[in-house]
């Protein structure tokens, strides 16, 4: 390994497991891969779980790499520039060469850490090749906290995998609206055009160089006027807004079901549009997401058939003790996970009371046929043609999970994701690195997606003083 002013980064085996691309993402500088960390690879490449499948494809992107190499050329450092599995914006930039533990390297661990787990043999190999090389910045990357710990502890240098992050902080996510300040129309009045089309009201603007308003983007207007907006185009120096349906008056309400809040107003304007495929909500527990989502998919599902079904699926990560294997058919296996659906279809279907025991059979039984539950784990290779599909507890999905859902939507499907970032189960996401996070920072710019966060908190006054002091 030749001495250069670049880093020499030690991959842990969770970074792989993770995401294979990590290989391609480190520019310039070089990558070493201790044994150990092969030979937790190739205990982990069985199985049909995400994390195998990882493995599986480091392994692949591995043998493309090292392919055609002699022993002496695996020493110097193989060139990573070699295959490009991925594309790169700037295909002029150079990569670092890739290293594997060629040689025995080694140092001392305090007597107290045991040298026989493979956690701290690459802590060995790490202070042996500082020592090595003591004017190279060597860094091990990984995802353990608890590795990252130890090497504090015992001298070398370690830094988490930030690759995957869509965002340095949470709360830099698009919120899907923005409110207008109170000079609004006295700043756009004079060149503002507008006009109707049916019982729609359109507005054309002119807008600075620096605006940063995004496509279905809601506007609203902090005076007394009540204005609200949706920007339904962005051309050039010009903004076309038309403005909200207001879905909080009872006449407007959905399965009976009106917004209660400006924020749900948006989200059922977004919702109830057919021109928009994709939507997401987030938000914490009792704004209304999974009701909204599910009593504007009915009402486009069975009243205006603008869909033939409706699909909900969600991540199984349990917040306790797993309960096991459950018994029955896909959908038999997933009904102790869709407590939310069977909440909120309670709430939908209760009428005003006064309904005979034979209709509520006979809503149950339509909803029945018309409301499928699907597994995750069945989804891909599917196309769903005219399906109104919900994601629930999205938070929960890795990025390149989200990218096989969406990718499943045929010609006619619309995909609402919901969550609640700050509910994250499963231990190898964050909020900055959350599939829900990924999906609505892509798809701000979209055309055809939108995306709103609900803050305020409407099931009960107590769910509310809980989510805000517990």
């Amino acid at each position: 390994m030749t001495d250069s002013v670049s880093r020499l980064f030690i991959l842990d085996t969770n970074v792989m497991m993770h995401d294979p691309m990590a290989l391609f993402n480190f520019d310039e500088h070089d990558i070493y891969i201790p044994m150990t960390v092969l030979e937790e690879l190739d205990a982990g490449k069985k199985g049909m779980s995400e994390v195998a499948r990882n493995v599986r494809e480091t392994n692949r992107l591995l043998d493309q790499i090292i392919d055609g190499a002699d022993f002496e050329q695996i020493k110097l450092g193989l060139p990573l520039e070699n295959i490009h599995p991925i594309k790169r914006k700037q295909e002029e930039l150079r990569l670092g060469k890739l290293f594997f533990e060629t040689e025995h390297l080694t140092s001392e661990l305090p007597v107290e850490i045991p040298s026989y787990k493979a956690d701290n043999q690459i802590l060995k190999t790490g202070l042996a090749l500082k020592a090595k090389f003591p004017d190279r910045n060597v860094t091990l990357v990984t995802k353990d906290i608890n590795m990252r710990i130890k090497a504090s502890a015992v001298g070398l240098h370690s830094e988490d995998y930030y690759n995957d992050r869509v965002l340095e902080d949470a709360d830099l996510l698009y919120t899907g609206y923005e409110f207008l300040e109170d000079n609004f129309f006295e700043t756009h009045g004079k060149d503002m055009k507008a006009w109707q089309d049916g019982a729609r009201s359109f507005y054309e603007l002119t807008i600075q160089p620096d605006n940063h308003w995004y496509p279905n983007e809601c506007l609203i207007s902090r005076n007394d006027s009540g204005f609200s907006a949706i920007v339904r185009s962005l051309n050039d120096n010009k903004a076309v807004l038309e403005t909200l349906h207001d879905y909080s008056e009872p006449k407007h309400a959905v399965w009976g079901i009106s917004a209660r809040n400006a924020e749900q107003n948006m989200a059922m304007n977004l919702l109830m549009d057919p021109d928009i495929d994709f939507v997401s909500l987030l938000g914490p527990a009792g704004t209304g997401k999974t009701l909204l989502a599910l009593a504007c998919g009915l009402d486009q599902t069975l009243d205006q058939s603008l869909y033939n079904e409706i699909i909900m699926t969600r991540a199984t990560i349990p917040i306790g003790e797993d309960i096991g294997f459950l018994p029955g058919t896909e959908e038999e296996k997933m009904t102790p996970w869709m407590g939310a659906l069977m909440d909120n279809l309670e709430v939908l279907t209760q009428g005003d009371g006064n309904s005979a025991e034979w209709e509520k059979q006979s809503t149950n039984e339509l909803l029945n046929k018309r409301i499928k539950i699907k597994s995750l784990n069945f989804m891909r290779g599917r196309t769903f043609m005219k399906k109104y599909i919900i994601i629930d507890e999205a938070q929960n999905i890795t990025p390149k999970q989200m990218k096989t859902l969406v990718t499943r939507a045929g010609a006619g499907t619309k995909i609402v994701c919901i969550g609640n970032i700050g509910q994250i189960d499963t231990p190898y996401l964050t909020e900055t690195t959350s599939g829900l996070t990924y999906v609505v920072d892509r798809f701000k710019d979209w055309e055809h997606g939108a995306h709103i966060t609900l803050k305020q908190g409407e099931r009960s006054r107590l769910a509310e003083y809980a989510s805000n002091n517990l």
